[in-house]
């Protein structure tokens, strides 16, 4: 039973040189990311975000190309959660946002992310 104080999110996540760890599906050597920094990760982000933003491109299309999370496989859908299931920076973005909302740039120890609320 869903509780009513779950929400439910996507995000697009890019790893960077500082992100606690350094691989990720589509990187698993790690070998991108270990060349990332923080800046050119936040750089892609920006423009990923302006393309969903406009309309040129989909939010799951650019998920599921370029995070390096694995909910990239589900368009960056992270499913339902509650509070205290996620790092907090994430979860206090997340539960900010109005549910169709794209956040601006959330940094958590894995790396930087735009999170969408999803409900």
């Amino acid at each position: 039973m869903a509780s009513t104080n779950q929400v439910r999110a996507s995000h697009i996540l890019i790893k960077h040189q500082g992100s606690r760890r350094k691989a990720s599906w589509k990187d698993p050597e790690g070998r991108v990311i270990q060349n990332t920094t923080r800046e050119s990760a936040v750089s892609q982000l920006k423009a990923f975000r302006e393309d969903i933003v406009s309309g040129k491109a989909k939010f799951e299309d650019i998920a599921s190309r370029f995070s390096d999370c694995s909910s990239a496989k589900r368009g960056g859908d992270l499913g339902p959660f509650s509070r205290g299931q996620m790092q907090k920076p994430f979860e206090d973005a997340t539960y900010a946002l109005k549910v169709g909302e794209i956040s601006e740039i959330v940094d958590t120890d894995s790396g930087v992310h735009i999170i969408m609320r999803t409900s």
